[in-house]
């Protein structure tokens, strides 16, 4: 799988948002990076999205 990310990485979506740490890849699907990040409030969110979405946070 050809992707300019690495598990562990911190990014962002291009446009803005929080900044997510990629724990994993799943490359069967066109959003294939998960990401997690954690809310004002303390909860940890999962979230799936294309490679390029994402830009190096």
């Amino acid at each position: 799988m050809e992707t300019k990310f690495k598990k562990g990485q911190n990014v962002k979506q291009e446009f803005g948002g929080p900044v997510m740490k990629v724990i994993g890849f799943e490359p069967e699907l066109i959003e294939n990076i998960i990401t997690q990040w954690e809310d004002d409030e303390g909860t940890i969110i999962t979230g799936k999205f294309m490679d390029s979405v994402l830009v190096h946070a």
